[in-house]
């Protein structure tokens, strides 16, 4: 298998210069090859002094049609690299990307433009989204002078859960959700969830579990139930629209309930849990799981979808 690194983004969002910064850092450096294509010329060029103190060969593919497997495997060929590093082009359809089928991708990073997020946000969120969708690492840089970098985590978080998302300023690394910019109040011991509020709690429960430790939430969730999930168990949830009508997630944490088996598929109940970090299966280790205090039946909420569009 070749090892390959992918990195994402629009053009002038950082890719070049997040490149260009690894490949100077001593502990990214290796006595083999490195293959680097770019899919778009930027304002950033790489020196040739860097390139061949890092052992790097650089490869230019300017039309989305080139980008085939059997041009892949022939600059393989040529340069018998131990690694590759492929700066993306943005504004090419990430989902119909095809690499040859020994190229594995390690990692994969999407840079963005916090000052220009919004305006790739409403008009081309379709391409933003599968660039975020399996993103290892998302680096939001050039945030200085904005202050809802919390909306900016929410949307990308909706697309993708998992991603470790990382804000820069100027000065380096940014905190993108304080406390105090929460749709409700921490210093209570019991929090009441709407519909936005259930949204923003699942998102950053994710990230800062310990918010919640010896709280209760009292939210309205539809019953999931897993295939094979204990008998004791269910997930109360939410479907969220995380880029369009056609793009919609289940949000919602495992659950422990005496009463789970007399539960149905899609019923609406009203929960009042306690959150706990323990080990879960499908987690793969630790993660947030409840622990229902109650659970009854009631109406469907008038909104039944959360909008992160």
């Amino acid at each position: 298998m070749k090892t390959v690194y992918m990195i994402n983004g629009f053009l002038e969002s950082g890719k070049s210069e997040f490149i260009r910064y690894t490949l100077e850092q001593p502990y990214f450096r290796i006595r083999e090859k490195t293959l680097l294509i770019l899919c778009e010329e930027g304002e950033v060029e790489f020196d040739e002094k860097l390139l061949k103190s890092s052992r790097t060969a650089l490869e230019l593919i300017e039309e989305e049609s080139d980008f085939v497997p059997d041009k892949l495997k022939a600059l393989e060929k040529k340069y018998k690299p131990e690694r590759i590093i492929i700066e993306y082009n943005g504004m090419w359809n990430f989902k119909e990307m095809k690499l040859p089928r020994h190229w594995n991708i390690e990692q994969q990073i999407t840079t963005i433009d916090a000052s220009t997020f919004p305006m790739y946000y409403t008009n081309m969120r379709s391409l933003l989204a599968e660039m975020l969708r399996e993103s290892d690492l998302i680096i939001f840089n050039r945030c200085d002078g904005i202050r809802d970098l919390s909306s900016y985590k929410r949307n990308v978080k909706a697309i993708n859960q998992k991603a470790e998302i990382v804000f820069e300023d100027a000065n380096g690394e940014v905190n993108a959700i304080m406390e105090d910019e929460l749709p409700y109040d921490l210093k209570q011991d019991t929090l009441e969830l709407d519909n936005i509020g259930y949204g923003v709690w699942y998102l950053d429960a994710l990230d800062h579990a310990e918010r919640y430790a010896g709280k209760q939430m009292v939210f309205t969730a539809m019953v999931l139930k897993p295939k094979g999930f204990p008998e004791d168990y269910f997930v109360p949830g939410r479907m969220a629209m995380t880029c369009c009508a056609d793009d919609m997630a289940f949000l919602g944490f495992a659950c422990e309930y005496e009463g789970a088996g007399a539960l149905r598929e899609r019923d609406w109940v009203r929960v009042r849990a306690e959150m706990r970090w323990e080990y879960w299966a499908d987690y793969d280790g630790e993660g947030p799981v409840l622990h229902a205090v109650s659970v009854e039946k009631c109406e469907a909420p008038e909104k039944e979808i959360i909008d992160f569009s």
